[in-house]
């Protein structure tokens, strides 16, 4: 492709509208889609009556009715070519329908207003957009592209949100993939396309407590929204506790924790900035007790604060992902077992250890398992699970994979 200013130049540009496109898969490919799974390989596509580029229309037809069984988006480069939006009879991908879908995930939302003005408010393929994020921060906007399959139908899902939504501003980010295909670097791949932003630090609330979100430079849209009801519960538990929380990034469960009544909370991250900002979002809130910040390895500076024999009530382990490919699986699962060694020599008798992962290749029964081998090597440390926890509801599960977030509470005895 070629360059041109910038993202939102892809979005409006003026190339040929979206092709519609016969599609015929193979008996797996049709089988997972009569099950509603939202994604058909490449290797499961046997026939298209035209060659696709992303963006086109793929309709799909069944073998033995010939009637169309499933309505999506083609990614001819992506291993995942077909990407479903509706399942069933055949269905136009205009305003109307765009309009209804994002109309219902904004709905589902609705609980979480009375705790918070930041959540995400379309989930990708759980609510029917796969590739597709977009996050409310306040009144900001922030539509995260996942996939090239949505870059001529963007400007259109814009003024559908600003319909809807009525928001200050609208920003547009693009992933890694999006980046590097087409060639965007710096500013070129955030694009402010309607609105002004005064400041990209923009404050939001959950169940009273305050934080930050960059939203131009902040991982993913600007925070995690996905552990607010886990950040929730750490803070409930927190009063006059020693608290320590890691890979604590801006802070999430040791601010909730602080504004709670916590005693003592120790950060600890690899990153000084995070912590920088984590030491920010603690000073938007009240608080008596005392914030300590140590940057370094998770690992290391766990074992070391083992040899010093510092004990914590409440232990908080929430690691990024350990598995971005089927072949990190054993590795992932070995790193959860270690940490969890680490973490369960720090807890006090009768504290609380809370291991977290967003590895969605590691099942919840695998997670656990990594668990019970590192109890087990802690002879005369014992735990008992009390809750496992996944996403709070602005994170919906609508397919087989679409579970990534796992918690998992255990009580020291």
């Amino acid at each position: 492709m070629d360059q041109t200013n910038n993202l939102w130049d892809y979005c409006t540009s003026e190339a040929p509208k979206p092709q519609t496109i016969a599609v015929k898969l193979s008996a797996k490919g049709e089988r997972s889609l009569r099950q509603g799974h939202p994604w058909i390989f490449d290797q499961n596509i046997l026939k298209t009556n035209k060659s696709p580029k992303p963006g086109d229309v793929g309709v799909v037809f069944a073998h033995k009715s010939n009637k169309v069984i499933g309505v999506g988006l083609m990614d001819p480069d992506s291993p995942i070519a077909l990407k479903l939006l509706h399942f069933g009879t055949g269905i136009q991908l205009d305003e109307a329908f765009f309009t209804t879908v994002i109309k219902n995930a904004i709905q589902k939302r609705h609980p979480l207003r009375h705790v918070t003005n930041a959540m995400r408010l379309i989930f990708g393929e759980n609510d029917g957009l796969p590739g597709l994020i977009v996050d409310q921060y306040d009144q900001i906007l922030v539509i995260k592209i996942y996939s090239l399959i949505w870059l001529p139908y963007i400007k259109g899902i814009q003024d559908i949100l600003r319909l809807l939504v009525d928001p200050k501003a609208i920003l547009i980010r693009a992933n890694r993939h999006v980046t590097k295909a087409l060639k965007l670097s710096g500013d070129d791949q955030i694009v402010l396309n309607h609105g002004t932003l005064e400041d990209p630090e923009i404050e939001f609330h959950e169940y009273g407590v305050r934080f930050l979100a960059h939203v131009l430079k902040g991982h993913k849209t600007g925070f995690f929204l996905d552990h607010r009801d886990n950040r929730h519960r750490v803070g409930q538990l927190s009063s006059a506790k020693r608290v320590l929380d890691v890979f604590a990034y801006a802070g999430g469960f040791g601010v909730h924790a602080l504004a709670n009544g916590a005693k003592l909370v120790t950060s600890v991250d690899i990153s000084a900035q995070a912590l920088l900002l984590a030491e920010k979002n603690a000073g938007l809130n009240e608080f008596k007790g005392t914030h300590e910040t140590l940057c370094g390895d998770a690992f290391i500076v766990l074992q070391q604060l083992i040899d010093q024999k510092q004990t914590y009530d409440i232990v908080v382990i929430d690691p990024p992902s350990f598995a971005k490919s089927a072949d990190g699986v054993t590795l992932a699962q070995s790193k959860y077992e270690a940490l969890a060694e680490l973490g369960a020599q720090l807890v006090t008798r009768k504290g609380w250890l809370i291991l977290a992962s967003c590895s969605s290749r590691v099942g919840m029964e695998e997670f656990l398992t990594a668990h019970k081998k590192a109890f087990e090597k802690n002879k005369g440390l014992m735990f008992k699970l009390m809750e496992t926890t996944g996403h709070d509801v602005d994170h919906p599960v609508g397919f087989q994979h679409g579970h990534y977030l796992k918690t998992a509470y255990y009580k020291g005895q």
